[in-house]
């Protein structure tokens, strides 16, 4: 009995601590690119089309391998492998319309007139 009560104790153990250290979602994911050599090898979730355009053309002149996604937790992160360089990472980011996902802010007050 106190064998089996060790062993369930370490089993649950484990489970905790795979969860804590596996299960670190950051946020929803917008969507996900992925660039092979200049060409786009796949793609999910809903891309603005402006974005994609300029994106394909910046990475097809560079030649880029890397992967751009974009994420949500409470406001909107992009994320671009290392594997872009620095110059390319900001050219990516300046193209990425940010305020296309910013929450609007409603006025609820009423106007007097």
């Amino acid at each position: 009995m106190a064998t089996m009560l060790k062993i369930l104790f370490i089993a649950l153990a484990l489970v905790l601590i795979y969860k804590l250290v596996f299960s670190n979602k950051k946020g929803v994911t917008i969507f996900e690119m992925h660039f092979k050599d200049g060409r786009m090898t796949s793609h999910k979730g809903k891309i603005p089309e402006k974005f994609e355009r300029e994106c394909r053309a910046l990475v097809k002149k560079e030649k880029l391998t890397c992967t751009v996604r974009a994420e949500r937790s409470g406001e909107v992160r992009l994320h671009i492998s290392a594997n872009a360089g620095d110059a390319n990472i900001q050219r990516l980011r300046n193209l990425f319309p940010f305020e296309y996902y910013d929450r609007k802010q409603s006025d609820n007050s009423k106007q007097l007139g």
